[in-house]
């Protein structure tokens, strides 16, 4: 594909949405217009929307499916708050999206199902680009199918077949308005259909229609160009949240020079993980697909007891389900990592959708005392690196570890630079080899002095049988034990191991440019990206503005109550009803400003700003 011979118009950033029904490969439409981007050298951050149902009706508000891709010439932290072009393929995707269009923004509209049976569906008894509501827009309105149509009427397929490559033709379309490499693209689309030749020439022929189309109609007259991202030097890709996670377990599980092995059962939006680890068995990687929720954490204690990095991944209602075991892995004390990538509750709830409503029951959420350190990603690459975060404290202090991401973070994509071998941890492993009790015995419960770890012994091992079960462990021996005050010493012992867990973290950063800042800004997961933004807001006014992103939730860092002290008013906006608000109150008695969202998107950075702004005006 040549370049344009069109006036091309620099931009430091866009926002861009595409739109359309669940069917019409909307997500794969964003995905290859952010590999592309990605390519090209902008930074970038993603954020797809879809709906739960398998395939919800056509033409409906519940079906309509969206992909956001925010890029630029400069570091950006979120997925861009309002889109400033929308891209919409029937009149139920420009209902649900268009207001989040600021006024002055694009819309290019595929006008072929502006029909009154499609309006009449919606609720809309007039065309929308016949009476006014779309005034003080730029509206591009094409019709994207038949232009589509008649690229591919040679072709072999179908009418309905050959309008199945719209979302090609808008791609074409879109590559030519903001200069995005087309190579990868075409390459993609052959081999993606390779046997189904007739398909791939068919996407084909419409993704070159549409980039023809722009260069060569008169509706766009001037392409756009972002300049690529000036980035630390190194090699980077685009990745996925889910993607990032499954290479730093793999990572960690090389580290420790130890098989990893996966029990899950298939969740969204967890389930990319079992399948991106399924294809890896050449690094020692098993994965097993249980029936249910309860098997495949069962399976995976049994993989740690038996000398693996042991995993298990799921959402809300599946971290339910494996409450009894993981309080089990709490009372056998052996390394697991238990993955919870949260979607919006209770219940089922909002499958597809993202939130932060499981921190509480990572604390709580199993019966007894049964405390487990808890670790939180901050951005889709930032996941891998809490991967290794969590299988290093799970190894070394020999304890079930939640990692928490979510849907905003699984889904969503951003480049990440690729890291050499000599930047990760060194996870080595040492099991027990031999007994460390009088006269030659084994005593499974006799604990590292700093860590508090019992000792690690693979079955088999000559000498070290041991039993291992849900009843009270008498100290050092591990035998079945009802005495009282053995009971309290071995329950005040794991918590007093968890807490051990804060003596390894390193000081915490605060984000405070001027140090005259009095308010700060406490954040955990993905509101990294939206706090962040919306802090750069503030300090953009005048305004100071501190910032704290916690990784480490169970134990808290040693140092976070000495900088809470430090500031007249601390705000924590959280996708859940203030669950970080509630352990930050009763841990350190500060009255923190809680902010919460539970709408299963992510924070605005707009909104966030001006309440910082009021919360640093009101003294």
């Amino acid at each position: 594909m040549t370049s344009t011979l069109k006036p091309t118009q620099q931009l430091d950033r866009v926002v861009i949405r595409i739109a359309g029904d669940s069917g019409d490969g909307m997500q794969l439409t964003g995905d290859r217009f952010t590999q592309e981007t990605a390519v090209f050298g902008n930074d970038l951050s993603t954020l797809p929307n879809f709906p739960a149902e398998i395939r919800a009706p056509q033409g409906t508000l519940a079906g309509v499916s969206s992909f956001q891709l925010h890029f630029a010439d400069h570091d950006i932290l979120t997925p861009g708050d309002r889109p400033d072009v929308l891209v919409a393929m029937n009149p139920a995707a420009l209902k649900a999206n268009l207001g989040d269009v600021p006024k002055g923004g694009t819309l290019i509209l595929d006008s072929h199902d502006f029909t009154k049976r499609a309006l009449a569906r919606i609720g809309w008894a007039s065309n929308p680009l016949e009476d006014g509501t779309l005034d003080g827009y730029t509206v591009h309105a094409v019709d994207l199918t038949q232009l589509t149509l008649d690229a591919l009427a040679g072709a072999e397929l179908s009418r309905k077949d050959a309008g199945r490559s719209k979302n090609m033709f808008a791609l074409g379309l879109l590559s030519w308005m903001y200069s995005r490499p087309t190579e990868g693209t075409l390459n993609f689309i052959r081999q993606k259909f390779a046997s189904r030749p007739a398909i791939a020439e068919a996407n084909i022929t419409a993704f070159k229609a549409g980039w023809n189309y722009g260069e060569t109609t008169e509706t766009f007259a001037v392409a756009y160009e972002i300049k690529p991202a000036t980035l630390p030097a190194g090699t980077y890709r685009n990745i996925s949240g889910n993607l990032a996670l499954s290479y730093g377990l793999i990572a960690a599980a090389r580290r420790a020079g130890l098989p990893m092995y996966l029990g899950a059962y298939p969740i969204t939006p967890a389930s990319d993980i079992l399948h991106e680890l399924s294809k890896h068995k050449r690094f020692g990687v098993r994965t097993f697909q249980a029936e249910d929720e309860i098997a495949g954490i069962g399976a995976a204690l049994g993989a740690a007891f038996g000398g693996a990095l042991a995993v298990t991944t799921s959402s809300g209602p599946g971290i339910a389900l494996k409450a009894e075991t993981i309080g089990l892995a709490v009372s056998l004390e052996l390394p697991l990592v238990v993955v919870d990538v949260q979607r919006g509750g209770p219940s089922t709830g909002l499958p597809t959708k993202t939130e932060q409503s499981d921190l509480l029951q990572a604390m709580y959420g199993r019966n007894g005392e049964a405390p487990v350190p808890v670790v939180a990603a901050q951005s889709p690459g930032d996941c891998f690196y809490a991967a290794l975060e969590a299988a290093r404290i799970a190894l070394t202090y020999r304890t079930p570890v939640f990692l928490l991401t979510d849907g905003y973070l699984a889904n969503g994509s951003e480049p990440w630079q690729v890291p050499t071998l000599a930047e990760l941890p060194d996870l080595t492993v040492e099991f027990a080899t031999e007994p460390n009790g009088p006269d030659g015995t084994f005593l499974p419960y006799l604990r590292d002095p700093q860590t508090l770890a019992r000792p690690w012994a693979v079955p088999g091992t000559a000498g070290l049988e041991h039993r291992v079960g849900g009843i009270e462990k008498a100290d050092k021996t591990g035998n079945i034990s009802y005495d009282p005050d053995n009971h309290d010493f071995m329950v005040r012992t794991r918590q007093a191991k968890v807490d051990a867990v804060a003596a390894s973290l390193p000081p915490l950063v605060v984000d405070d440019p001027t140090g005259d800042a009095r308010v700060l800004v406490v954040g955990w997961g993905s509101t990294y990206g939206p706090i962040g933004a919306a802090c750069r807001q503030v300090r953009g006014s005048g305004l100071p503005v501190a910032q704290l992103h916690l990784r480490h939730l169970n134990p808290f860092p040693a140092d976070l109550g000495a900088i809470l002290a430090r500031y007249d008013k601390v705000v924590i906006p959280e996708m859940n009803l203030g669950q970080l608000a509630t352990l930050i109150r009763a841990r350190y008695l500060v009255d923190a400003i809680s902010v919460t969202q539970i709408r299963g998107l992510p924070f605005k950075a707009d909104e966030l700003a001006d309440m910082f702004q009021k919360v640093i005006s009101n003294g």
